[in-house]
């Protein structure tokens, strides 16, 4: 099987628009360091919004999202500050991540990483959510400009290129009415939800094609199919808040979500059985989703079953954030990231 994510960076080539400089010329620890790793900071701050919902459905006499919201932030502060210097400093790997196929997408992470800081501080800061809210959605669609242009522009990309980091772009506009509802009118969230949700549909069905017809995910990918479970999960949250109430359409979603979810942990043990990536916070930010929407389900039902349902979400969430946070700090201790890729 041939790895879509190459162990060289590939040589210039000027007829090869996804080509970019080498950087074998240098060691730098910061050249290599991964747009990626912006993941962190969607898993963390969909942890913080779901144990918020948790605290109030539970009535718990402790509150822990203040803290872990303090904690996400200023993750993406340090991310922030060390990716600002890889492109002052080693601008051609930043160039080669814009030109990457696969790590194109992740760049978005960042104004989603924005747009979930906004959610998280709408009701304990409501002028920085706003702020923060504005910047994000901005960006957001300046991403999703800038890369549906290369998609649909490109000569060299191929349907193996093709995985479920790429809903992060396009369908990450459907995030974005969750506290616009609050920052602007109701207009410009449908627009964004309305982007979000017919791309969702329209890349959901070729990545499925991808996946059946054609060679498997490289082994680094495999985590992102738990990107799945999250289009239809925050589609569910958005068209609640945007709906302001459950009908059909909205349990449509949740329940697509839901068998995504089940469907995945029937593959539990192929995902055990993978090596560590930071590919591998792409288990958290879904699950959080699917944790939120769930107290919604809740909320609007008054169904016990769904209370306890998301009780054993937010339980293995918080399992599987605090082991991600340790693995990843191991990996930085051991230098097993920021290297060469094989």
């Amino acid at each position: 099987m041939t790895s879509i994510v190459p162990s060289k960076p590939p040589r210039p080539d000027s007829n090869n628009p996804a080509a970019s400089p080498s950087l074998a010329a240098t060691d730098s620890r910061l050249a290599l360091f991964p747009v990626s790793f912006f993941a962190m900071v969607m898993g963390l701050t969909g942890w913080t919004i779901a144990w918020s919902k948790t605290e109030t459905h539970l009535a718990l006499p402790f509150h822990v999202s203040p803290y872990l919201l303090g904690f996400s932030a200023t993750v993406f502060v340090v991310l922030i500050l060390l990716y600002t210097a890889k492109i002052l400093v080693c601008r051609p790997a930043v160039i080669q991540e814009l030109r990457h196929p696969v790590k194109l997408n992740f760049f978005s992470t960042i104004s989603i990483g924005l747009i979930l800081l906004a959610i998280g501080t709408l009701h304990v800061a409501p002028d920085l959510s706003r702020w923060l809210w504005h910047v994000g959605a901005i960006v957001h669609l300046g991403f999703t400009f800038y890369i549906m242009g290369i998609w649909v522009n490109q000569t060299t990309y191929e349907i193996t290129h093709l995985n479920p980091a790429w809903f992060i772009p396009v369908v990450g506009n459907i995030l974005v009415p969750i506290a616009g509802v609050e920052h602007t009118s109701n207009e410009i969230a449908w627009f964004f939800f309305s982007i979000g949700l017919v791309f969702w549909i329209v890349l959901f069905t070729v990545i499925f094609y991808r996946v059946i017809f054609h060679h498997p995910l490289p082994e680094r990918l495999v985590p992102t199919f738990f990107i799945l479970i999250a289009p239809p999960a925050v589609g569910f949250i958005s068209y609640i808040k945007l709906n302001d109430g459950l009908d059909h359409f909205a349990r449509i979603l949740y329940y697509c979500a839901l068998f995504l979810t089940l469907l995945l942990a029937t593959q539990f043990g192929k995902f055990a059985r993978l090596r560590f990536f930071i590919s591998w916070w792409a288990y958290s930010f879904p699950l959080a989703a699917m944790t939120i929407a769930t107290w919604l389900m809740f909320e609007h039902t008054g169904m016990m079953e769904f209370k306890y349902l998301a009780v054993f979400l937010i339980a293995v969430l918080s399992l599987i954030v605090v082991g991600l946070t340790i693995r990843t700090l191991l990996a930085i201790v051991r230098r097993e990231i920021c290297i060469e890729e094989v």
